[in-house]
């Protein structure tokens, strides 16, 4: 069996170079895709999601390997923010605005979290709320995976049918089978960076399609200097934008949670929740100064983690390191910001499952038993709510999937504690009248 290479363990450097990249191709495509859907420049981005990284571990005591990128979360009303009438750029200065309020809420909670400690994550996240929480967040991915892989078609306007490209699902699939099967076969070095070598497979084959834009990569300047961006303060803008702070703290928590997993040490404890949101709250703050979007911690690298077995704070601040460099680069930024669709669609069908899986193992290590009622109907619950594509609307901020699911396992958890803490609960009148009734 491979060997873990631990959080405080440093790699050899040209080693630790390739590992470094293989995180930073498997979170680039989706970090600078949120930029590109605002129409600001991807490059200030890239720094400041370096930048915060860096600081992201510098606060944590170098104890959580955690890489922070642009959060999705912030699409819907950051759009709404940007479709308001006048200037698009002066629209996003007020997002801006937002966007430090926001990194102050999570200093805010971390605070909180300081003087309230962590006990209440273990009674509001048993492990059954746990491994749901932890397995939504790799299957409400997939199917954004199997989107960028083509797998899931485009639909004729004309006809209504589904419509598939050939080149991309040839492209996703030898991406997928390269990382796979390297995984399995491959050994020494090759097996750490298999993620690494799929991708790079899968662009050279993109590239011979012709589905690489060379263009872009040509056009671009070797030199660059991001454009920066300053804040301005609109009320409105803050309170559109505001309500999916609370989005964001669910998922830090539960990917802080899946780390902790992975990692085999509760992080929540040691450094403590607290110094994770408060690295991540600071981060977001000077992204707002200068520009950038609202950070998190990304369910990309904690696949690549859970793959490789290497949770080196190293590895990831390499990684870090690389992408600052980069932000002053046009043409190497171009050139990893136009991997194609496919061959990230390809790898992040598995990265998204090995997340999901994290969370059935949960189950497993924690030793859930499935005979109680209260565990069968929380898991039920959980997962048929995030499963279902319910969603709940408030404002301009919608709640659906992981985030909507863990608010409703958090309510109906309580609850049920709730019976049992009044001994309305028939949980031991069913395990009596199991005794009691002969097998038939």
């Amino acid at each position: 069996m491979q060997r873990e290479i631990q959080v405080n363990e440093k790699p050899a450097f040209a080693p630790g170079l390739l590992l470094s990249l293989q995180h930073l191709f498997a979170m680039f495509g989706s970090t600078v895709l949120v930029p590109n859907l605002f129409g600001v420049d991807p490059s200030v981005i890239l720094l400041m999601n370096g930048i915060g990284t860096l600081l992201y571990i510098l606060i944590c005591k170098g104890k959580i390997p955690a890489y922070l990128g642009s959060s999705f979360a912030f699409l819907g009303p950051v759009g709404v923010v940007l479709a308001w009438p006048g200037d698009h750029m002066g629209n996003y200065s007020k997002a801006l605005g937002a966007f430090i309020v926001i990194g102050v809420v999570f200093i805010l909670v971390a605070l909180l979290v300081k003087v309230a400690g962590t006990r209440w994550i273990d009674f509001l996240f048993p492990p059954v709320v746990m491994g749901c929480v932890v397995a939504l967040i790799g299957l409400e991915l997939l199917p954004v995976a199997a989107d960028l892989a083509g797998l899931l078609g485009t639909v004729d306007e004309t006809t209504g049918a589904a419509v598939y490209s050939h080149h991309a699902i040839i492209i996703s699939i030898v991406t997928l089978a390269v990382t796979v099967l390297g995984a399995v076969l491959f050994r020494g070095f090759p097996k750490i960076i298999h993620i690494l070598i799929g991708i790079a497979v899968g662009y050279i084959v993109a590239y011979f399609m012709g589905e690489v834009n060379t263009a872009a990569v040509a056009d671009a300047s070797f030199l660059s200097t991001p454009d920066f961006r300053t804040p301005t303060w609109d009320v409105a803008a803050i309170l559109t934008i505001l309500p999916a702070a609370l989005v964001v703290i669910v998922e830090h928590i539960g990917h802080l949670l899946v780390t902790s997993n992975i990692v085999g040490k509760d992080l929540s404890k040691d450094p403590g929740l607290h110094r994770s949101l408060l690295g991540n709250g600071v981060s977001t703050v000077l992204s707002g100064f200068v520009g950038s979007t609202p950070n998190t911690t990304y369910g990309e690298n904690i696949g690549v983690m859970a793959l490789t077995r290497v949770y080196s704070v190293f590895v990831v601040g390499g990684a870090a390191v690389i992408a600052i460099l980069l932000s002053f680069s046009g043409t190497f930024s171009a050139a990893v910001a136009n991997i194609p669709g496919p061959v990230m669609g390809g790898v992040s069908l598995l990265l998204f499952g090995v997340i999901a899986v994290s969370g059935l193992r949960i189950f497993v290590e924690q030793k859930v038993d499935f005979s109680k009622s209260v565990n069968m109907l929380l898991a039920a619950v959980i997962l048929g709510t995030g499963l279902s594509g319910i969603t709940l609307t408030i404002g301009e901020v919608s709640l659906k999937g992981m985030a909507l699911a863990t608010i409703v396992g958090i309510v109906v958890n309580i609850i049920f504690r709730l019976i049992q803490m009044f001994g309305l609960s028939n949980e031991k009148e069913e395990v009596e009248t199991e005794v009691k009734t002969p097998d038939i």
